[in-house]
């Protein structure tokens, strides 16, 4: 797809090469949602309220003359207030953030779509979701609410929440989307979006090719930039060989090709050691630290590592990704994060937050070229 806009343009310039993908996009996707998130995933320093305004093919002005439509023309909006809602989107200490309600207004009037004719259903939230942490408390328990009464408000009461399909895009072996409450940050989002590996020969390792690896680390992409707040890491490190794969996408892809840490464990009788060709790269002080492990079962493997990395980096603020989380049960989608056979050993790591990509039932599976 198209590149980005040159570094050195003049934001006209810019803002016009962006109208321009966007236009693309919105005939590609027929989607506000995927063409905005395609755009974010294209241009990182893109805040959500600028890429969905983009989406649905409006300028700063257009987008106050159709807020103004939506509300009735109650309302006098300008340009000058949508611009100072993306400024304070994208930059800390500048512009000011929009109320509850104006958020409720912008995601009809963007769900309207270039045409102005659609009827995407956008939530709120999805507008804010890298500065929700910035709203005001007031604006925050609004939006919580909200989502928690759009979602009940879709399953009738009494009768069970319907399974998530596959999605469209997914590889052959990865089963259905479910959404799982896991640790997370003060005020960050606790839902994550994973999904199921069903294992059609029990008892044997799940053999995964390289396109269903290459999915759960754009499903861990996602949920990190869906955490709520903005997720700058120090380091990525990895586990053994796969979870540096895992570590050297996210570095590149999610965190602005931060420096990448390789923790290389051997098992030697009943305890884990850590190899001599581990890597630890310097730090700031207290830096934030990102863990990518492969898949987590019974051995407290990722434990031992949180310590020997808090022991190194005193002060780090640690986040945990893993690709695979075996389940204790044969249902894969779990509905509970207790109902994971790893999670007492990630509580007791006290990671500010986790991110699982797939489930997965006994005995695990198998990186791409048997990568440890």
């Amino acid at each position: 797809m198209g590149g980005s806009p040159q570094q050195n343009a003049s934001p006209q310039a810019r803002g016009r090469e962006l109208a321009r993908q966007a236009k693309q996009l919105w005939q590609e996707l027929g989607s506000v949602k995927l063409t905005a998130t395609e755009l974010m995933n294209r241009h990182r320093d893109m805040a959500c309220l600028q890429a969905f305004r983009y989406a649905a093919g409006l300028s700063q002005d257009q987008a106050a003359a159709r807020y103004n439509e939506v509300s009735g023309h109650q309302t006098s909006l300008g340009g000058t207030t949508i611009n100072a809602w993306e400024t304070w989107a994208r930059t800390r200490g500048a512009g000011s953030p929009p109320t509850f309600a104006s958020l409720l207004i912008l995601a009809t009037a963007y769900g309207r779509g270039p045409l102005g004719v659609a009827t995407e259903d956008l939530s709120p939230g999805d507008l804010v979701a890298e500065a929700y942490e910035r709203l005001a408390p007031e604006d925050q328990l609004a939006l919580k609410r909200f989502t928690g009464h759009q979602t009940s408000q879709r399953t009738p009461e009494g009768s069970p929440a319907p399974k998530p399909r596959q999605a469209a895009d997914a590889p052959e072996l990865v089963g259905p989307d479910f959404n799982l409450e896991v640790p997370t940050v003060e005020n960050g989002n606790p839902q994550v979006c994973a999904f199921s590996l069903p294992n059609p020969t029990p008892g044997q390792l799940l053999d995964l090719p390289w396109d269903v690896f290459g999915f759960g680390i754009e499903r861990l992409a996602r949920q990190i930039k869906s955490l709520g707040r903005r997720l700058d890491a120090d380091i990525c490190f990895g586990i053994n060989e796969a979870g540096l794969v895992m570590a050297t996408f996210l570095a590149s892809a999610q965190f602005g090709r931060c420096a990448i840490g390789y923790l290389r464990s051997n098992k030697i009788r009943d305890s884990l050691m850590l190899a001599s060709q581990s890597l630890f790269p310097p730090a700031p002080e207290a830096p934030t630290i990102v863990i990518c492990d492969f898949e987590v079962k019974h051995a407290d493997v990722v434990g031992q590592m949180a310590s020997e990395l808090r022991a190194r980096y005193p002060g780090a603020s640690l986040y945990f990704a893993v690709f695979g989380a075996m389940t204790k049960g044969k249902d894969l989608e779990v509905s509970r994060f207790d109902d994971l056979t790893g999670a007492n050993i990630m509580r007791a790591a006290d990671f500010e937050a986790v991110f699982i990509a797939a489930t997965m039932s006994p005995p695990g599976i198998e990186p791409p070229l048997e990568l440890r």
